[in-house]
């Protein structure tokens, strides 16, 4: 719609913006109409009219098999649209069109903003299955022709009432007609079946709805006044209410044809399951991340416990093997940490890289200080725990091997996202200015237990690559590929 205005309009952005507001809300209409809605915008020379947006009805037949967004027709082939344009008013003369053997019934809805025309709506009615109405289709057509009007008067759609159609109730969910002084004169099945489910034991047509809900709902003191007046349609607005075995969600659109209320349209919708559902689901998350939370305290026990053998233990070797053990033991204690302060199982992985890499700093032979560059991103809590063992493992070797006692020295890890959204890659590399490594070195054949881990992980449990070579000037480059899902 953007394209087809700012192409063939003298539109400016906010007369876009407001029909971007009908056209979220203009599914209502529609459905209550029965009717297929194509909004024409005329071009800038006014010789034409634009199609720049439709919608089809999930109350009834399509009038349109085809997309008309996108159609341009000349002034004078629709009078109808010409009709309405100019004069500013709901045109329904003429006889219905024949579309492919189908009668359908045309009227001209103009959309006036600010005391300016933009456009006009086209309502297309297939007549072919037209019978005798009943008392919910002729409360459907009265409430889409009360919104009919307050489109061409410019009181719909409600400014600053954007409103997300995939949440908001539908008028196949539950329908209720108020008066002005909102009582229910009328209730669709499915209305009433909610409101039985939240307590009610009898009809709803003829009661004050405000009060019928403020009774049915839990007390809640002050608040009961306010919820009834809402309840009773005075002004647009969308809420929730809880009562019995019930919770049904309400949408509020006051009705003004003509200037003062008339009553009220209030949209209602069954939500019982699907809130039963995200509480299951926010009791779930809450389980994981106090079961995240426990298995790092266990951590921390264990490497407090190994921290205290090591203390007790004469032998320089096993001091430094248990030392190393209290490393790897943090760097998982890390990542579960992180996990239980968060929503789902994905980390933001630079925090803890920083933390790695500080913790492992503290065993620098020398004054050696490490640094990160550029963005590891948010990973899956799959990959985050064996990366951050791999990061611990290959700094731990640098620190240890690359560097003598007394030595001062850089430790660099370099993180880039790369690749496509469906074959995401994170490249990683770590460069040490310390002595290098030794001429006959082979990273793959090396039986140091610390680069066993790293190749077990990476090409393992990751899937990636692993190399270690000389960097080109001096010190050593440990190189990783490990492919991730996207970070969006």
């Amino acid at each position: 719609m953007n394209d087809l205005v700012r192409q063939h309009t003298a539109l400016g952005d906010s007369d876009l913006e407001w029909l971007h507001l009908l056209v979220s809300e203009w599914q209502l209409l529609s459905d209550l109409s029965f009717a297929d809605l194509v909004l024409w915008v005329p071009t800038l020379d006014g010789t034409r009219y634009v199609s720049v947006a439709q919608m089809r009805p999930n109350t009834g037949p399509t009038s349109y098999q085809d997309d008309m967004v996108g159609h341009l027709v000349p002034r004078g082939r629709r009078p109808l649209l010409d009709a309405a344009l100019d004069e500013g008013r709901i045109v329904r003369e003429g006889d219905p069109e024949w579309r492919e053997e189908v009668p359908v019934r045309v009227e001209s809805i103009p959309v006036r903003r600010e005391g300016r025309v933009l456009g006009v709506i086209a309502r297309n009615t297939n007549l072919l299955t037209v019978r005798t109405p009943s008392r919910l289709e002729l409360t459907y057509l009265q409430s889409a022709s009360d919104l009919a009007q307050m489109i061409a008067a410019g009181s719909f759609p409600f400014p600053g009432q954007q409103v997300d159609m995939d949440a908001s109730p539908r008028v196949g969910d539950g329908l209720l007609r108020l008066d002005a002084d909102g009582v229910v004169q009328y209730a669709s099945p499915n209305a009433l079946s909610a409101y039985h489910r939240l307590g009610l034991a009898s009809d709803l047509v003829g009661h004050h709805l405000g009060m019928a809900t403020a009774e049915l709902a839990p007390s809640r003191g002050p608040v009961d006044e306010a919820l009834a007046k809402v309840a009773s349609g005075w002004a647009p607005r969308e809420f929730e209410i809880e009562g019995g075995d019930g919770v049904i969600q309400l949408r509020a659109i006051p009705l003004k044809p003509k200037g003062p209320r008339i009553g009220s349209l209030v949209l209602l919708r069954d939500v019982t399951e699907l809130r039963r559902r995200e509480r299951e689901l926010i009791t779930k998350d809450a389980t994981i991340r106090e079961i995240h939370h426990r298995v790092k305290n266990n951590l921390q026990t264990v490497a407090a416990l190994l921290r205290l053998q090591a203390r007790r233990i004469d032998s320089a070797k096993g001091r430094e093997a248990l030392e190393e053990a209290v490393r790897r033991v943090g760097s998982i204690a890390i990542v579960h940490e992180t996990l239980s302060q968060n929503l789902d199982e994905r980390v933001e992985f630079d925090e803890i890289a920083d933390r790695v890499l500080a913790m492992v700093a503290e065993i620098s032979p020398g004054k050696v200080t490490g640094r990160r560059t550029g963005r590891f991103g948010i990973l899956d809590a799959e990959v985050a725990t064996p990366l951050s063992m791999v990061l611990t493992e290959i700094l731990q070797n640098a620190l240890e091997h690359g560097f003598r006692e007394g030595d001062t020295g850089t430790v660099e890890v370099s993180a880039v996202r790369g690749g496509t959204t469906k074959d995401a890659r994170l490249l990683i590399t770590v460069h040490d200015d310390g002595v290098g490594l030794p001429e006959d070195f082979d990273p793959h054949r090396s039986g140091n237990l610390g680069l066993q881990i790293v190749r077990t992980l990476v090409e393992g449990e990751l899937g990636g690559t692993f190399d270690m070579v000389r960097a080109p000037e001096r010190g050593t480059q440990v190189l990783l590929d490990i492919p991730v899902r996207a970070d969006k």
